[in-house]
């Protein structure tokens, strides 16, 4: 079994808070801060360019890659990080679509991240040709596929109320039409058991600063699958995708694997932040963490809904149909969220009315738990929330 108590120790939790929100970003590692310095002081500033090659920076985004890789069911070899998770999505919807130019739709659902629609939305106008990007209810999405969707642009939880896609069955429906199956596993790498492989999605995307704790604006990451590694358009044709980078050709020759989908420079100093953060999951069983986050979202959803009656449950109440977050809904959901956060319990907020808890096994105890919904309960009962300071929006929510 994993020892979550040893898996705790391992992060920067501040005295007194109890964090929920690791699904939007996790806690600091204490060997990231470490290992940063250590890039700092001994390779940038001992090696400076040297470290490119003494420290072996080049290739970092393939050893985190392969680490990520281990959490997701890909094999070595077939997960790049680096950029943001909006160009991983620009990239592997690129490429789905370059697979089917004689199909005209991209289909995503309404719970999907706005970002990855926009990101959509503005693909599909650039390429012109009649594309279209079609919404349809989550719950509507196995139906929609057909003949005429070249691929399905699908977040396998849903972001606002932790509902969970069967990514095996969508996939499997998305091929047996024809079309190209693309995966975002924002909400899910880190939280849940996620097989890529066994699913046979085609590509998966997804950033690493929420269950992966890799810090604010950590590299995102994008998986090819094996029979498309030498073969997907990389369509954004950065230097570091290239077959020989230093060979400085003018033409582009897109490389053999998965690095084809590498584009700038690596961030090194958030790649190492990263890659000490990965240090926390050597050891892990992700069907411990599972079963930990239905214990800990069980025990949550059971002491709100008898403390805090006023509260309406917005996430699947199966918890085999939620990923690893929880959210209720209230007309003043955003005064609450602020209220609570005040007295150092910390979720967030999503319009219109949601407040979100994240439940992460690693660092989140039982207690953490039970205490948060005691002064939830508060806060709803002595309507703490009905302070004008509270309904001020801060730019982030």
């Amino acid at each position: 079994m994993t020892d979550f108590a040893a898996t705790r120790a391992l992060f920067h939790l501040p005295p007194g808070m109890i964090y929920l929100d690791g699904n939007s970003l996790g806690p600091l590692p204490l060997a990231a801060e470490a290992r940063v310095r250590a890039v700092i002081t001994r390779e940038w500033g001992g090696e400076l360019i040297k470290a490119w090659n003494t420290a072996d920076w080049i290739n970092l985004p393939r050893r985190v890659g392969d680490r990520i890789g281990m959490l997701i069911g890909a094999p070595a070899g077939s997960v790049a990080t680096g950029d943001t998770l909006s160009i991983k999505v620009f990239q592997a919807l690129s490429a789905a679509l370059a697979m089917r130019p004689d199909r005209t739709v991209v289909l995503s659902d309404t719970g999907n991240f706005p970002s990855d629609l926009y990101i959509a939305d503005g693909l599909l106008n650039a390429l012109g040709r009649g594309l279209e990007l079609r919404l349809v209810a989550p719950e509507d999405v196995a139906d929609a596929i057909d003949e005429s969707v070249a691929a399905t642009l699908i977040t396998e939880v849903d972001y606002r109320t932790g509902r969970l896609h069967d990514m095996a069955a969508l996939t499997a429906k998305a091929h047996a039409a024809g079309a190209i199956a693309v995966w975002d596993l924002a909400h899910s790498a880190g939280a849940i058991p996620v097989d890529v492989t066994a699913a046979d999605a085609d590509f998966a995307v997804g950033c690493t600063y929420k269950y992966l704790n890799g810090g604010p604006g950590a590299p995102a990451f994008i998986y090819v699958a094996p029979r498309f590694a030498d073969s997907a358009q990389p369509i954004l044709s950065g230097w570091m995708g290239h077959e020989a980078p230093f060979a400085f050709d003018l033409d582009y020759r897109p490389h053999a694997s998965v690095e084809r989908m590498r584009v700038g420079t690596p961030p090194v100093l958030a790649l190492a932040a990263l890659d000490a953060a990965l240090d926390a999951w050597e050891g892990v069983n992700m069907a411990d963490v599972r079963a930990q986050s239905i214990r800990l979202s069980e025990r949550f959803i059971a002491e709100v809904e008898a403390r805090c009656p006023d509260l309406a449950l917005a996430s699947p109440r199966d918890p085999a149909q939620r990923g690893s977050q929880v959210s209720f809904r209230h007309p003043q959901g955003y005064a609450i969220m602020q209220a609570l956060i005040a007295n150092d319990v910390i979720g967030d907020f999503r319009a219109p009315d949601l407040i979100r808890f994240g439940f992460t096994p690693l660092y989140l105890s039982e207690d953490e738990v039970v205490a948060a919904t005691k002064i939830l309960e508060r806060v709803m009962v002595g309507r703490l929330w009905d302070d004008p300071a509270y309904a001020t929006r801060s730019a982030v929510t």
